[in-house]
């Protein structure tokens, strides 16, 4: 993984002017020519001892500090010991492994001394191993020199600068003044140590062990994993250290899909970190061991490619690190992409080998097999090694491009050169890009393809696939054809149509059907179609008249043709069939071909049978319907017809209104009764039965003659209301009603009235007008036995009473006594007779609950 702070490309100026030359040795120290130098420790290493710089390896110029190699015995040598031929040959081939042993150890020797330079620019730049090896090899080239003079120049001058440094802090502790070895110098150290370490490891195993024992333990980690990714996006245990065989057996492979803390990091290509990993809710291994524990996760890639993730363990919850650490971190994790890159392919979970096409020219091979359109991409980095773009490495023969080029104009081209529109809002960059990160296959029915022509951007809709192979990625497109979109289309229309198109060539009799209509005529497709001839063998016998007179208008007539019909399967199924067809002339006019279409329309028959039945029942409801509400209505109107005669009392005018609901199917039980009374007094009252319909209607009659049968008795109103009550308690089969019921006597002018749940009458008086007391008095029904509060009134020259049902008004969205209120307003209005008066009750009434409405009205004259 590149190191993500950013970096200078040229080599730094600090570590330029320490190596740029040879310095001398130190004064005082005479280097002999036969033996090797010894280097001081760089810095962060005490009490070490001084590696011995030897003579470089064959072919690589080394400093003029070493020594080569001191050569083959002298001739004079080989005649002292070689007195007898076979013990010289001896002494010879002795010597020789000699020196094969010696050069050996100087070449092993020499690649840990240019690990220890490497670990002094890690230091200095604080960079990670990978940057430091292409930092030696670019200095080693402008000076002159190879790397392992350049390694000896580097380490030499790092340990003059150590000594110093340790100077300085011991004079510093001698005055006491504060002052610490830098952390970089550990850091160094351990990034050194794990690196050599990993280098020298024979396998992933042994890279985790080295891991935690040189670098990571002194952080305060106990565990560390490294895990591989599966082509399929599966992660593999591949090394560990800290957990336990049993842990790690248990963890060993983890399948595609499963949430880990190692899946996080690797999908999001990116370090994850988690306080506390039983905090987050996420399983990873050693949860059980340290729940509570720390946990950081990072993806281990190079050059844009993750080869694994290292996740490392705290025991603890872990607090936000320095700076310094999290670049420690990152360098191991890019120190194991390195060597996860280096070791050789092992089995996966499921005993597959990785891929074995590693380079462009195999993959090319490959996609030229390929009958879709095909590129092979490599990745293209940048001088620090970071991912930028994918070279197109090879276009397939099938290759088409969208802007008409040639596939010599982008073999060879930058993706993003070629295809800029790439990196827009399609993503397919982001797309390529994380598969070759991460090797997981990424798969898109009908994604968005949009590529510049002349600076327009054209769109298409594609099946894309882009997959990883070795170090290439491969991107395959199948432009979706407009034809084969539209006949996608038709097929899906068909199939939810429950349509089946058909072709019959009349010359040669070959019948072409359309898949769905062997699943229509219930027939295997491995049997014969249907002939138009023959379809009246599979109708309905009560069809065959319909069918003939169909054929006759295509076949004969040779016009267009429709009919239904019912079709007989074999598996005793009766279909509703639509069949349309029309001919298909040749150029001499005859009929070469007939085309059509069957349409299953069993569905759209039994919709309609029981919307007909439906509706016939409707019908039906509605004429008794009607017929119970014509019969109400006569009802209604014999017992109180629309206008009454005269009442023949002195001095009182009566007048009475009635107005019905406005819809017949609500007849309700309002009514009202004036009568002169055996002696001579009047009676007045008006009533309410619950409910609408016959049976309102039949309850309002018995009430209403029980009162007046009830009012010969000369009783006062409240008697008659409790003799009323009792009535429709005991006499009626559960009538509830209200009321108000009034006795005038024109010799006293006095009105004696009561109520039962009614609302009270209104006393107009001049120009005022108000309503009378709320006497006590429950609705009639409700208790078998019930006493009612009378009241009485004395009128005057000119006065009017007024007696009404709710329906005057009544509204669902006003209080009652607004209502009350605002007819009031309405009956304080002069009127030159009581007629007119009621006339306009009823017409600025804003009752709105489609109820009966009575008015009665009496003025003393």
């Amino acid at each position: 993984m590149s190191d993500p702070r950013p970096q200078d490309d040229a080599p730094s100026d600090d570590i330029a002017g320490d190596v740029g030359t040879t310095p001398p040795p130190p004064t005082g120290v005479p280097v002999p020519a036969s033996t090797a130098v010894r280097i001081p420790p760089p810095a962060g290493v005490r009490d070490a001892p001084s590696p011995a710089v030897p003579a470089p390896p064959s072919g690589e110029g080394g400093p003029r500090l070493l020594t080569a190699d001191p050569g083959p015995p002298s001739a004079e040598d080989a005649r002292r010991t070689g007195r007898d031929d076979a013990d010289g040959r001896l002494a010879a081939t002795v010597e020789r492994l000699r020196g094969e042993v010696r050069a050996a150890h100087a070449a092993a020797e020499g690649r840990a001394l240019i690990e220890l330079a490497k670990g002094v620019i890690v230091e200095r730049l604080g960079c990670g191993p990978a940057r430091a090896a292409r930092q030696l090899a670019e200095l080693a080239d402008r000076a002159g020199l190879s790397r392992l003079e350049l390694a000896a120049d580097i380490i030499n001058q790092a340990a003059r600068d150590q000594v110093a440094e340790v100077t300085g802090e011991f004079v510093r502790t001698a005055l006491g003044e504060p002052g610490t070895a830098g952390p970089a110098a550990s850091v160094a150290v351990r990034l050194r140590t794990a690196e050599s370490a990993a280098l020298g490891a024979g396998d992933t195993q042994d890279v985790a062990e080295s891991l935690l024992a040189h670098a990571l333990e002194p952080l305060g980690a106990v565990a560390v994993a490294i895990w591989t990714t599966g082509p399929d996006g599966s992660l593999s245990l591949r090394g560990h250290a800290g957990f336990g065989a049993e842990e790690a057996d248990r963890w060993h492979y983890v399948p595609p899909g499963v949430t880990t803390a190692a899946r996080q990091a690797l999908s999001g290509r990116n370090t994850v970190r988690y306080p506390s990993l039983a905090a987050a809710g996420i399983p990873s291994i050693g949860r059980t061991r340290h729940p509570d524990g720390g946990r950081v996760v990072v993806p281990a890639g190079t050059g844009g490619r993750i080869h694994g993730v290292l996740e490392i363990c705290w025991p603890r919850p872990l607090e936000p690190q320095p700076q310094a650490v999290d670049r420690q971190i990152e360098a191991l994790a890019e120190l194991c992409a390195h060597t996860l890159e280096a070791l050789p392919d092992q089995e996966g979970p499921a005993g597959r080998l990785a891929p074995a096409v590693d380079g462009a020219r195999e993959l090319a091979e490959l996609s030229d097999g390929l009958y879709d359109p095909a590129l092979v991409l490599t990745p293209h980095l940048d001088e620090a090694g970071g991912l930028v773009d994918f070279r197109i490495r090879h276009a397939n023969a099938h290759f088409q491009d969208p802007a008409g080029r040639p596939r010599a104009a982008v073999d060879g081209a930058l993706l993003l050169e070629a295809y800029p529109a790439t990196a827009g809002g399609s993503e397919l960059f982001e797309r390529i890009e994380r598969v070759y990160a991460t090797g997981e296959p990424f798969r898109a029915r009908r994604a968005r393809l949009t590529a510049l022509v002349d600076q327009v951007p054209l769109t298409s809709l594609a099946d894309i696939s882009i997959s990883r192979y070795g170090a290439g990625v491969l991107l395959i497109w199948r432009v979706e054809d407009e034809s084969a979109r539209l006949a996608s289309l038709l097929q899906h229309a068909q199939r939810l149509g429950r349509v089946g198109a058909f072709e019959e060539d009349v010359l040669t009799g070959e019948i072409t059907w359309h898949g769905q209509l062997f699943e229509l005529f219930g027939r295997r497709p491995t049997e014969p179609p249907v002939a138009l001839r023959d379809l009246a063998a599979h109708a309905h016998p009560d069809d065959a008249a319909t069918i003939r007179r169909f054929l006759q208008s295509v076949l004969h007539q040779r016009q267009v043709g429709t009919a239904a019909f019912r079709m007989l399967r074999r598996d005793g199924v009766t279909r509703h069939i639509r069949v349309t067809a029309e001919p298909a002339l040749g150029v001499d006019g005859g009929l070469q071909a007939v085309r059509g279409a069957y349409q299953d329309i069993s569905a759209q028959h039994w919709t309609e049978v029981a919307l007909s039945a439906t509706r016939d029942r409707l019908a039906a409801t509605e004429e008794a319907a009607e017929e119970r509400n014509r019969l109400t209505l006569q009802l209604q109107h014999a017992i109180m017809p629309p206008a009454r005669p005269p009442l023949d009392a002195p001095a009182l005018g009566v007048a009475v209104r009635y107005r019905p609901a406005e819809s017949d199917s609500l007849v309700g039980g309002d009514w009202y009764d004036t009568v002169v009374l055996p002696s001579k007094k009047v009676l007045l009252c008006v009533g309410d039965v619950a409910g609408h319909g016959v049976e309102a209607a039949t309850g309002m009659v018995v009430l209403r003659n029980a009162l007046r049968g009830l009012a010969v008795t000369g009783a006062g109103p409240g008697q008659l209301l409790s003799w009323l009550n009792s009535v429709a308690h005991h006499l009626t089969a559960h009538v509830t009603a209200t009321a108000v019921c009034g006795i005038y006597d024109p010799d006293t002018r006095t009105l004696r009235w009561a109520r039962a749940g009614h609302l009270p009458p209104v006393l107009v008086r001049g120009d005022d007008a108000a309503d009378l007391p709320l006497l006590r008095g429950i609705l009639l029904g409700a208790l078998a036995e019930a006493e009612y509060e009378e009241a009485e009134v004395r009128l005057e020259p000119d006065d009017v009473v007024l007696m009404y049902t709710d329906g005057l008004v009544e509204r669902r969205d006003t209080a009652v006594h607004d209502s009350v209120a605002q007819l009031l307003t309405v009956a304080r209005q002069p009127s030159d007779s009581l007629e007119r008066r009621l006339d306009e009750l009823l017409a600025r009434s804003k009752s709105d609950t489609d109820d009966d409405t009575c008015v009665v009205g009496v003025q003393v004259s």
